[in-house]
């Protein structure tokens, strides 16, 4: 009875690490949920070993999701994005204010996009400052009963490089392209002014100067991110980590499958 009472303790004390408004608090809670499913397994058999493979489980649960679903994904290889009505605030209440913090900024916006990719629709809203030379982006993601939203702010200079920074909760799909340069801040991190002043730290630290950047074209500027997508797509058919699949699609090769797996991994491990 002692032992069964230890394993509810911590997974009771897990959960509630883990609705924990801190990052630390979350990670706490990561670490109390592998030791609870730990002293499961190991109360049970009486070896550790078995223990230590039992709370090893969850790093392999993604393969359920990457073997049922993700291997049978059809992917379009030029996605186009369509002029959309923002979707209903309620679902999204971090995005108003970070376009409010846009606009306070000096950001102008342009439009409202979208498309489906992956199961998953966006919905973007574009801004643009010339005298930041940047373009600030709030996405709003939908895939099935999960909804998020995310903030980047993106820079290009002469060379053509584009300097990105984002709070995007997820490791990446794709890989990015040797092009794109990410620079990923915390997904609690959702003031616009932050992640602003964290975009500029970052030009700063990779030595660009800000009279190499270029100045956006807001016509231009849905026509880039398609654009974007399509390199970053070539760069991982190069890599091996989608394949063809004909009628003008792609999937997921083993290799992505276990580059996505990594991911997955990844995620577990930094639990934003």
């Amino acid at each position: 009875m002692r032992e069964t009472l230890i394993v509810i303790g911590l997974f009771v004390m897990a959960v509630a690490l883990r609705s924990s408004r801190q990052n630390l608090g979350r990670k706490l809670g990561a670490l109390v949920l592998l030791l609870a499913t730990f002293s499961f397994f190991y109360f049970i058999s009486g070896n550790i070993f078995a223990g230590i493979a039992g709370s090893c489980i969850w790093f392999f649960l993604p393969w359920i999701e990457l073997l049922t679903h993700v291997r049978r994904l059809r992917m379009p290889l030029n996605n186009r994005l369509r002029h959309r009505e923002p979707p209903n605030p309620s679902f999204f209440p971090n995005a108003i204010e970070a376009a409010a913090g846009m606009e306070e900024a000096g950001f102008e916006h342009v439009s409202d996009c979208g498309w489906q990719w992956s199961g998953m629709q966006q919905h973007f809203r574009l801004f643009w400052n010339p005298e930041e030379r940047a373009i600030a982006s709030v996405c709003l993601c939908e895939q099935e009963e999960v909804a998020f939203a995310f903030v980047s702010v993106t820079s290009t200079d002469t060379s053509g490089r584009t300097w990105r920074t984002t709070n995007f909760p997820f490791a990446p799909t794709l890989r990015c392209s040797p092009s794109l340069k990410w620079n990923h801040v915390p997904c609690e991190r959702s003031c616009f002014h932050e992640i602003l002043d964290d975009h500029r730290k970052f030009l700063a630290r990779m030595k660009i100067n800000p009279a190499d950047l270029l100045v956006p074209d807001p016509e231009k500027m849905e026509g880039d991110i398609e654009s974007e997508m399509r390199r970053q797509v070539d760069h991982n058919l190069k890599s091996g980590i989608i394949q063809l699949s004909g009628d003008g699609y792609f999937q997921y090769s083993r290799r992505g499958l276990l580059f996505l797996w990594f991911q997955f991994v990844k995620d577990i491990i930094r639990l934003c």
